[in-house]
């Protein structure tokens, strides 16, 4: 019995923190560029905290051949655009509500500095959800960014713990 709860307790807690980590990104697509073998590839990220929305944001994965090449070893482009749909019932659980957002997904591009992530901002006003794609680097960011948005006026929305008023 004591043990049986102790299992349960653990759970819940493993359960807790997986929902509270970013989202994973499942490739959905890879299409070659080039005869040296670069590549965009397209992965689909459901969000974690808003069940029923995916975003899928297609960026650049560059080759050992270009980066012999070109330099940079230990980098790939900032590009990328995203595109986020709704994709089921959609409800929203926790979400930050300031205008900072929230990062949901997070993915290296370069050995220790750039990562390419996915932030959602709530605009209330607008009942929005926009997921802003853009590189995060510790100095010289980058402009680079690609802005996807899903309304949530539509009657098959709920949230979690009341619409924010």
């Amino acid at each position: 019995m004591i043990k049986d709860k102790i299992a349960a307790g653990l759970l819940a807690a493993a359960m807790t923190a997986l929902a509270a980590m970013p989202a994973s990104a499942e490739q959905v697509g890879k299409v070659g560029v080039d005869w040296v073998g670069n590549d965009i590839v397209i992965d689909a990220v459901a969000d974690p905290k808003v069940k029923g929305v995916t975003c899928y944001l297609a960026s650049f994965s560059r080759s050992m051949i270009d980066r012999l090449q070109k330099g940079k070893w230990f980098e790939d482009p900032s590009n990328a655009s995203i595109s986020c749909e709704q994709t089921g019932p959609i409800s929203v659980g926790d979400i930050s509500l300031s205008q900072k957002g929230e990062r949901i997904f997070s993915d290296r591009t370069s050995l220790i500095w750039k990562k390419l992530v996915i932030t959602r901002i709530y605009d209330k006003q607008n009942n929005t959800l926009l997921y802003l794609a853009h590189a995060a680097q510790v100095q010289d960011g980058s402009a680079k960014t690609a802005l996807s948005t899903v309304p949530l006026y539509k009657g098959d929305v709920t949230w979690e713990k009341g619409k924010p008023q």
